[in-house]
């Protein structure tokens, strides 16, 4: 009978699930009696009038075909007169849009060279329509 008291341990486990759904309860009822914001803080906000963006008027167009031929607006061109041609278009008012569209069985080293004189002559407006027909690779 000794035994059986000096090996009895007080149990230190507490069942916490009552505790947790009483506090849940709480918090619920909590949330329910706390009253909706109806004031508000009347502000005017400045209106503007849509402005609407123009589109560029000039736009050039620079295609390289798969004989390896530049060409500006439709003219063929050679390279030098491709560079004097975007170094004129960079000095107007306005910079016109530059749009470059390699055929697909361009050489690559035409391309490259085109690249890189229109970032030389720092064109800023650079598209190259029609990429999404290269888009299945």
């Amino acid at each position: 009978m000794t035994d059986r008291f000096l090996d009895a341990r007080p149990i230190s486990d507490l069942n916490t699930t009552p505790l947790i759904d009483v506090l849940l309860v709480l918090l619920v009822m909590f949330i329910l009696t706390i009253p909706l914001q109806t004031h508000k803080v009347g502000i005017d906000l400045p209106a503007s009038a849509p402005t609407r963006l123009q589109p560029d008027t000039v736009r050039n167009r620079i295609t390289i075909d798969g004989a390896s031929v530049i060409r500006w607006n439709g003219a063929a061109v050679s390279e030098a007169q491709l560079r004097t041609l975007l170094r004129q278009s960079m000095t107007l008012a306005v910079e016109p849009a530059l749009d470059l569209q390699p055929e697909a069985n361009a050489r690559y080293v035409v391309v490259d060279a085109v690249m890189a004189d229109i970032k030389r002559a720092g064109v800023t407006k650079l598209g190259l329509p029609g990429n999404e027909a290269y888009g299945a690779f």
